[in-house]
């Protein structure tokens, strides 16, 4: 049986934000068992919450409301590299990681700002 393919799902950010998170997930498994309740929970959180953000959105009906989403979903993204930063400087992630992960945030971010700007442009027609 063919599997029925969501909006979201053909989304290119959507499909790059979901790799971050993968991503993400490995990196954090170093951190010390200490910031699992800490750091480690909070950065996790909010790479999911960007792509959970892109997929809600993609599931209102008016483009106002699927543009409150993506910029809900790009504040997370600024929280996760603010958790990426701190993470870094205290030395829980080496820098080779931090600089990989910075770059796609910032990759996504230039994808998420175009569609929020898609998105108002059809409230405006």
């Amino acid at each position: 049986m063919k599997q029925h393919i969501f909006a979201f799902e053909k989304l290119e950010v959507w499909k790059k934000s979901k790799e971050l998170v993968k991503q993400v997930y490995k990196l954090t498994r170093a951190i010390p068992g200490e910031e699992k309740f800490g750091l480690t929970s909070q950065i996790r959180r909010s790479a999911v919450s960007v792509v959970a953000n892109i997929a809600e959105g993609s599931g209102r009906k008016t483009s106002k409301d699927q543009a409150r989403f993506t910029t809900t979903s790009y504040s997370s993204l600024i929280e996760l590299l603010n958790h990426l930063i701190i993470s870094f400087e205290i030395e829980f992630i080496d820098e080779s990681s931090y600089l990989d992960c910075r770059r796609k945030i910032t990759d996504i971010s230039f994808m998420l700002s175009a569609l929020h700007q898609a998105q108002l442009a059809r409230t405006r027609d």
